[in-house]
């Protein structure tokens, strides 16, 4: 996307209106290849890239241009869930939504809501969790599936404080399939605090 950085230090105004372009669009993710593998200013090049997107985001008019590009959700119940997690997400001002998965579906079905909070989602799938690492919005954690609710909501709280997206006193959203580890039963969506001894051993 920025071509022209394969030999020069600054790229076109016509390609940093394309990444800009891009990211205001809601693209799940935006690429340099040869820029970074093999130009002559690969530092630059990534920086640049980063800096566009970041003033993107930071532009008073993107979430609104985010908001009015939202897809309406299909009659599944799944679908009813990730809207329902990312409205109550942002009415309660929480910290972060996130999805236990193993398939990655729960996922892709709340970051396709493109919600202001950001999605952490928990795997242990290693192959989901790299898929995942491309989609809009998502900090994935590969990590073992919990045991029951209980553990699901604790690891839940504490990768969030480890990984920062949640400080202690902080509320979070889960979404979930229950029963556990059952690909594609997205039916369950919990408002859990990060307590104090959230820094403790996941």
């Amino acid at each position: 996307m920025l071509e022209s950085m394969i030999t020069n230090a600054v790229p076109t105004r016509a390609e940093v209106s394309d990444v800009a372009t891009a990211v205001f669009e809601g693209a799940d993710a935006v690429m340099l290849s040869a820029e970074s593998a093999a130009g002559k200013y690969p530092v630059e090049a990534v920086t640049t890239m980063n800096r566009i997107i970041e003033e993107v985001e930071h532009d008073p008019t993107y979430r609104g241009i985010i908001q009015a590009q939202r897809a309406e959700p299909e009659a599944t119940g799944a679908d009813a869930i990730a809207a329902a997690a990312r409205e109550i997400a942002e009415t309660l001002d929480l910290s972060a939504i996130v999805c236990w998965t193993f398939s990655g579906a729960t996922v892709l079905r709340v970051a396709r809501e493109r919600p202001k909070p950001p999605i952490v989602a928990i795997s242990p799938n290693v192959a989901t969790g790299r898929r995942l690492s491309v989609v809009w919005g998502v900090h994935c954690v590969v990590a073992q599936d919990a045991r029951d609710q209980e553990d699901m909501v604790d690891r839940a709280s504490r990768i969030s404080f480890t990984d920062g997206f949640a400080k202690a006193g902080q509320r979070i959203i889960i979404v979930a399939g229950i029963p556990l580890g059952t690909p594609g039963a997205t039916n369950m969506v919990r408002i859990a605090f990060v307590g104090d001894d959230a820094a403790g051993d996941l």
